[in-house]
Formats: structure tokens, sequence, C-alpha cells
């Protein structure tokens, strides 16, 4: 799901790189905005840009079958998407989707493998994203079977908050707009099953929630929540 340095040892793609690799590859593509809702990439499509991320952050989704979209992932700026299509493999897994105001850049995949090509070492390093992302999803969907709802709930917050969480008095404010219905989506569970778990945690004072925010209040109960260790201050 998210990047940065969470429980999960996640890194942004270009947080991975040098100094002078990450700014070779910032200097990649044509920038484009996008306003919130606006379709960065579309599910089933057949083009193969990279698309990486300046500022902002998308949502990732596939859907399941007429009425039904799971919600796959978040990425922030520093990520990229796209990655699996534009080395030629198939088409477009998924659709990705501006939450905010966006600014990405769209890479031809000529211009990738020309880039890659003449820097063989960033190749090593382009790859090991690739096969990170294919072990997380193994591990996530290990999780999604083996702990109840409110623990995958509570895993899910943890990794939001440490990733995208601001201080905001005595809480951390996650920044990502998602409705109960994209975190039943994110923890595998229906609806109401997360709307009861998030329920028993406003009412235990570990989180408080309104207008589609979250506010993490005791971070080290959530943890245990999550059943996660503590780190030792």
């Amino acid at each position: 799901m998210m990047q940065g340095s969470n429980p999960h040892g996640r890194a942004a793609f270009l947080d991975t790189l040098y100094p002078e690799a990450r700014a070779a590859f910032t200097r990649l593509g044509t920038r484009r905005r996008y306003a919130m809702g606006d379709v960065l990439i579309h599910e089933g499509d057949h083009t193969q840009e990279l698309v990486v991320l300046h500022e902002g952050l998308v949502k990732v989704t596939a859907r399941l079958d007429r009425d039904r979209v799971l919600l796959r992932d978040i990425w922030i700026a520093g990520d990229v998407v796209g990655e699996v299509a534009a080395v030629g493999v198939g088409p477009r897994s998924a659709t990705v989707t501006a939450c905010g105001d966006v600014v990405a850049a769209v890479v031809p995949r000529h211009e990738l493998e020309a880039f890659l090509l003449a820097h063989p070492e960033l190749s090593l390093s382009f790859i090991q994203m690739v096969c990170g992302r294919l072990s997380r999803s193994d591990r996530l969907r290990l999780e999604l079977g083996g702990y109840p709802v409110p623990v995958r709930l509570a895993r899910v917050l943890v990794e939001l908050a440490v990733t995208y969480g601001q201080p905001e008095r005595n809480s951390l404010r996650i920044d990502v707009n998602l409705s109960q219905t994209e975190f039943a989506a994110l923890t595998g569970a229906r609806t109401r099953s997360v709307h009861k778990a998030l329920a028993q945690l406003r009412d235990r004072d570990i989180i408080t929630t309104g207008h589609r925010k979250t506010y993490v209040r005791d971070m080290t109960r959530l943890r245990k929540a999550a059943r996660l260790s503590v780190p030792v201050a």
C-alpha cells in the first residue's frame, strides 16, 4: 500500500536512488497536471508509458466484476506507477486515479528503455522495485487471510499514519481522503465490518474520524490493536 518510512520498510522509488540518479530520472518524460478524480491510467489500456509521481497522491483500483472495485494501493510523490505495462508486459492491470492535485511525468516506453540501457545501475534499482512490489502483494494476501477485520484495519491505519500522518494538536492527521468503502477494499472486508471496527477504535479513543479524515490519537494502542511491536522510545 503506502510508501515512506513505515512498519514494512517501504520507500518511494525515487528515494532509493542516489542524488545524481534521482535528478536524472526526474528529468524523464513530459510533466502533466491532474485534478482530483482525473484518471492517469485506465485498466485494460495497452499504453506503455511509465508515470512518475512528483506531487500529490493517487489510488490504484481494479475491477473485480461489474459491481465491485478493489482498492489495491495508494502511491505518493516519488513513486512510479504503470511499471509492468511500461516494460511491455500485457495491458494495464489497474486504474490509477488522482486523489487531489497531482503533478506527474509521463515517460514513453522507448525513453524509459533507452535511459535504463544508458544507466545499468538504475536498471537493478528498477527491477528491485518491481520485485519488492510483487513480494509485498504476496505478504498482504497472507495478512488478509490470517487476521480478523479489526486487526487488518488497524494495520492499514498504522501504515497510513506512518506514511501520510501530519501532526495536529495531540493527533496524527491522515491526509488520505478515503471512504469506509475504500477502507473496506484495502482491508479485504465488507463495509459493514469496517464500519463496526472503526466504531470500536473510536469508542476506545484510539482514533477519531470526520469529513473523510482520520486522526490517530494513540499510536501505541493502535499498533497493539494491529498486533505490531511497539517501538522502544
